[in-house]
């Protein structure tokens, strides 16, 4: 009996030193926390492409003023890890709306990407009054067709200030000369860039002394465009059924008034807050109307909300 109380005690303790061997040897010293952070979490310094432009119109990278921007924007833009896939996100839902629409006027695809950095392809709002993907401006929006008012701002309707930010983009390219600088001066205006140009006795963009905002602007641009066309160079990961759809309508053309929505709505099998999802360009729960215009009004197909 006493024998075997022996072999019991000894096995006790070989197990009793082996767990204390093995806590000594696991214990979360300050040396190989630090080590395990840095295995788990990695940052690292971006290669640039060597080349990069923007409307086919080359970026010079071999100037180290240009390239340090550059890297800096695909820094920002590569580690603001949320912000970044919301836009691939919104891409998907927005891009097949604008892209036909810049190809009929005959305005380069890499705009898109400005709408990008104007407003993260959401219907922002500016301090200066500027409003929707495009951030476009009331005065610019009135002069070019788009009606403007607490009742109605068509600023909200991601077709119609396409088409205003083609003619404005148009107009810039042919007061400028070149695609880069019509960028630019959907951020400083034609006359803003012209004045620069002149004082600075320059002729392109990259040569330009510029303000903060305006400084980035273009840069902003390029680096959307390389981290949006190479998402997994840049660690963006994510399946196709993680981006957003568009939610198929079809149009109903009002020219009456409406005295309320929320019946309007109703009529049409959804509520008043999906009507205005589908129609944001309506700023109120009534459309006045008293010119009897034809709007048409976007409704979503059955079956795709409860």
């Amino acid at each position: 009996m006493k024998t075997v109380q022996k072999i019991l005690a000894f096995i006790g303790l070989l197990s009793l030193c082996a767990l204390f061997v093995y806590a000594i040897q696991e214990a979360p010293t300050d040396e190989n926390f630090e080590k395990k952070l840095i295995n788990d979490y990695n940052v690292y310094a971006l290669q640039i492409p060597e080349n990069l432009d923007f409307a086919g119109e080359a970026m010079p990278l071999k100037s180290p003023d240009i390239y340090e921007r550059m890297d800096k924007e695909l820094l920002v833009n590569t580690y603001w890890q949320s912000n970044g896939l919301l836009m691939f996100k919104r891409a998907k839902k927005y891009f097949p709306i604008i892209e036909p629409i810049l190809k009929k006027h005959g305005i380069p695809d890499d705009f898109k990407y400005l709408a990008v950095i104007e407003s993260g392809l959401t219907n922002a709002v500016s301090p200066a009054g500027a409003r929707g993907v495009w951030q476009i401006m009331p005065a610019t929006a009135k002069e070019n067709g788009l009606e403007v008012n607490e009742n109605v701002d068509e600023r909200y309707h991601i077709a119609k200030s396409t088409e205003v930010a083609c003619k404005y983009l148009l107009k810039s390219k042919e007061e400028l000369g070149s695609w880069t600088l019509a960028a630019a001066a959907y951020n400083a205006g034609n006359s803003g860039i012209s004045k620069y140009l002149k004082e600075q006795n320059v002729s392109n963009y990259y040569d330009l002394l510029l303000g903060e905002e305006t400084g980035r602007y273009v840069f902003r641009i390029v680096a959307l465009k390389e981290i949006m066309t190479n998402p997994a160079k840049y660690g963006f990961n994510f399946r196709e059924k993680d981006l957003y759809n568009n939610v198929p309508t079809y149009n109903v053309q009002v020219n009456t008034e409406v005295t309320d929505f929320t019946k309007f709505a109703e009529k049409y099998g959804i509520n008043y807050k999906i009507l205005k999802i589908h129609n944001p360009w309506l700023r109120e729960p009534k459309l006045n109307n008293k010119t009897g215009k034809s709007y048409t009004i976007e409704i979503p197909e059955k079956g795709y909300y409860n």
